[in-house]
């Protein structure tokens, strides 16, 4: 193995896994990884991309109470995978056996035992030297390989775990994500701040919804970093850490995947910790960091993001390009930043890159977020630019009806997306029951003039249709693009990056949309 070669690893959140991935980085080869949901084609679709040359895999995995068997799918993905030349199994789940493996493999134990590591030799590479490649999601295409520098991710990440985080040696840092999504890389880093961090493996509701926060009480977790989601979904299930754990330790709540209503932020005060910073972080696979994220010395606004990253000029344009305070616009970063890549694999020329991040702004980053930077500098996203509604040629992000959708008890989930209709665009709201629940006339008409008292009329919904699930990416974030493309008649390609795929299904061909 040498330096440049790939490693990848189709891996649960587990010590082995950052093991792993410093060994790689120490050698100077380049880490890659996907979580063991990923479905075979979704783990080709990454990693065949860039041809490994060593793969590191669990026998198997666990979720929810259960153990789920690898052999399968690692057959599937090491019968694809014809540059591999070591595959190396961690026997992770008992009774597994690996002799159904098709290909040559090695246990994890016997290869440590095979090589000599009384010399440890630490390459000393170039600051640009690539360190991680990583996935966008693949929702709409072949997933972007996309290409970090050590130290550009490094000094990215010292930053944001310092000074906005104000993470130091004493802390206990923790973060609900898998191997597949950038905040397990972001996490890995405070090990160069030297605090001590916390892995968590499995679904964050078992064996019940108090489970991460019970974690939390148990190992004296100091900053506790989690997703909007599992917030709103603490919320609806009404669970009370203040009232049943001791936090005395927890001073920073994070949450990132999709933006932080209000509410979420009443929620975490009034019934998780009342002297606590909530910091809503915002950024993204293509930066492995984050554009807006949390102040320790700032206060906390409700509905808000703290502040931009220090360094990074992050600015909202308004069509014409031009940037104003309270103006809702593109995210542009105007200069350039340490953590951006350094190029997306097998991309001639660049172009790609250039085409995914500067064709709309000339040596501008358009990151394509919706977002209103207000007077005193804090942030609020309104969605993807690219899922962004446009009645009437009014923009408005998804966020903004998410905001007032999720304060029904009657809503269990939501997703709203845009449908071509004459020569304009309406709104179209689907939303998920909570159980027993039904959608009557009465809840239509108050989600609807709710709406319109607290946003616009323009804001409103033109229909409302009961929807059985709502899908998301593996990561956590709703995939409203994939839903527009089907309601238009378009084929959604690389399902695989789904956590639930097979409720696409649910939006094909749906006759209340076509009158």
């Amino acid at each position: 193995l040498q330096k440049g070669d790939r490693v990848v690893g189709f891996l649960p959140n587990i010590p082995e896994s950052i093991i792993a991935m410093l060994a790689t980085a120490s050698i100077g080869a380049i880490w890659s990884s996907c979580s063991p949901d990923f479905g075979i084609k979704g783990v080709l679709d990454r990693f065949k991309q860039i041809n490994p040359k060593f793969l590191i895999s669990t026998n198997g995995y666990r979720y929810n109470g259960k153990s789920f068997d690898l052999t399968n799918k690692l057959n599937g993905i090491l019968s694809d995978l014809p540059s591999l030349e070591q595959v190396i199994i961690i026997p992770f789940i008992d009774n597994i056996s690996k002799s159904s493996l098709k290909k040559e493999t090695c246990d994890y134990d016997d290869f440590i035992d095979q090589n000599n590591f009384d010399n440890l030799i630490f390459e000393q590479l170039p600051f640009d030297h690539p360190l991680y490649i990583m996935y966008s999601s693949g929702t709409t295409g072949l997933p972007k390989s996309i290409v970090h520098s050590a130290g550009g991710t490094l000094i990215q990440h010292l930053k944001e775990l310092i000074l906005h985080v104000d993470l130091d040696r004493k802390d206990s840092i923790f973060y609900f994500t898998t191997c597949g999504w950038m905040m397990w890389n972001w996490l890995v880093s405070s090990l160069a701040v030297g605090s001590t961090i916390v892995l968590y493996e499995g679904s964050p509701f078992y064996p019940n919804s108090s489970s991460l926060w019970k974690l939390a009480e148990d190992l004296n977790i100091t900053v506790f970093g989690i997703s909007a989601k599992f917030i709103s979904a603490c919320q609806e299930a009404e669970v009370s850490p203040i009232k049943n754990h001791n936090l005395n330790k927890m001073r920073a709540i994070l949450s990132t995947g999709s933006p932080l209503v209000e509410e979420n932020y009443d929620y975490i005060y009034n019934d998780v910790k009342k002297d606590v910073m909530l910091s809503s972080i915002s950024g993204g696979t293509d930066l492995i960091s984050c554009f807006a994220l949390g102040n320790p010395m700032l206060p906390v606004y409700r509905g808000e993001i703290q502040c931009r990253g220090l360094a990074m000029a992050v600015e909202s344009y308004d069509i014409n390009g031009r940037f104003d305070f309270n103006q809702k616009g593109e995210l542009v970063c105007k200069i350039a930043f340490p953590s951006m890549p350094i190029y997306f694999w097998n991309d001639e020329n660049d172009e790609k890159y250039l085409q995914a991040y500067f064709s709309t702004y000339p040596n501008i980053w358009h990151h394509g977020d919706y977002i209103l930077i207000n007077n005193h500098g804090g942030i609020i996203i309104y969605g993807r630019s690219d899922a962004t509604l446009n009645p009437g040629g009014v923009r408005i992000g998804t966020a903004e009806i998410y905001r007032i959708v999720d304060n029904f008890s009657e809503v269990s989930d939501s997703l709203v997306v845009g449908q071509d209709w004459g020569e304009d665009e309406r709104i179209i709201l689907f939303i998920k029951l909570t159980k027993n629940k039904i959608l009557s006339d009465e809840l239509i008409n108050n989600i609807k003039s709710t709406i319109k008292k607290s946003c616009s009329p323009r804001h409103v919904p033109t229909k409302i249709l009961e929807i059985d699930d709502i899908p998301y990416t593996i990561s956590g974030k709703k995939v409203e693009i994939a839903v527009k493309k089907i309601i238009r008649g378009e084929k959604v390609m690389n399902k695989d990056a789904l956590a639930n795929p097979e409720s696409l299904k649910l939006f094909v061909n749906i006759k209340e949309l076509q009158k």
